[in-house]
């Protein structure tokens, strides 16, 4: 069987940009795979909101754990997944925290910088690569900076303050640059060549294609939380029809055939 985490590594070097579409459980996992996906990122949001909690940190490690070995189970391409903060804001913890999500089959993680401090997220950069290395794992490392999603500084200062934390989080270990909320075609530009490893953007509805992108030089596209809004915004729509009318005929409107779904999962 191929190296997952080398593989995963090799994804960001293709001409074509890597898109990853984020899952939140493994049959949404098994349904991306199916369509085409290269890898599987997980949304730290889509999974908290299936499991029934609100985003942030709140999720338990072993939930987490769980859900990571359900999706590698189901799948055979290489995962991601959102680590958030790593659960924790002693960086001390973090391998301790990262072990049973490695040993679940992850081959790449996001650990954001959030809240805390940009010296805060290499230290715990600097704790996951040593844990991964530990288990012999060469896991990709994609260090999430929320300068433009939390629009930290005067918009002017932006990038250099993005091209600045991003220095400080490939020397402390990180393979990637992860940036929520950076859609300014000018400012892709300008901070694509400058971070040094590959930039990652998330999908938002101003967000240039991904053949614009990868010209301005991004190599890795994430939906974030975009498929599984939609999605539930479907489900809402379609309890609140069918509890009104108790209409059958829209639920049956464009949906996956049973045998198709039972087909994906027959093991």
């Amino acid at each position: 069987m191929p190296n997952l985490a080398d593989n995963f590594h090799s994804l960001h070097e293709q001409k074509d940009i890597l898109i990853l579409p984020n899952a939140w459980d493994a049959s949404s996992a098994k349904v991306i795979e199916e369509a085409g996906a290269k890898a599987i990122a997980t949304s730290s949001a889509g999974v908290a909101w299936a499991l029934g909690f609100s985003d942030g940190d709140v999720l338990s490690l072993k939930l987490l754990a769980d859900l990571t070995a359900r999706i590698t189970d189901a799948i055979s391409i290489p995962l991601s997944v959102d680590f958030e903060g790593g659960y924790t804001k002693n960086s001390q913890k973090i391998g301790e925290n990262l072990k049973p999500v490695i040993d679940a089959g992850a081959v790449g993680i996001n650990i954001e910088d959030g809240e805390g401090t940009p010296d805060l997220l290499a230290r715990k950069i600097e704790k996951a690569r040593q844990a991964a290395e530990s288990l012999g794992v060469n896991v990709f490392i994609n260090a999430r900076t929320d300068v433009y999603l939390a629009e930290i500084g005067a918009p002017e200062s932006r990038v250099g303050e993005t091209i600045e934390r991003a220095a400080r989080y490939r020397e402390a270990g990180a393979n990637g640059i992860f940036v929520p909320g950076l859609s300014e075609p000018a400012d892709i530009q300008a901070m694509a060549p400058e971070v040094k490893m590959p930039l990652n953007v998330m999908a938002v509805p101003d967000l240039p294609d991904a053949k614009e992108l990868r010209k301005l030089g991004v190599r890795r596209l994430s939906s974030g939380t975009a498929i599984p809004q939609l999605i539930w915004s479907r489900v809402a729509e379609l309890a609140k029809g069918f509890l009104a009318t108790g209409d059958s005929k829209p639920m049956f409107k464009d949906s996956m055939s049973y045998g198709k779904l039972q087909k994906l999962f027959n093991k």
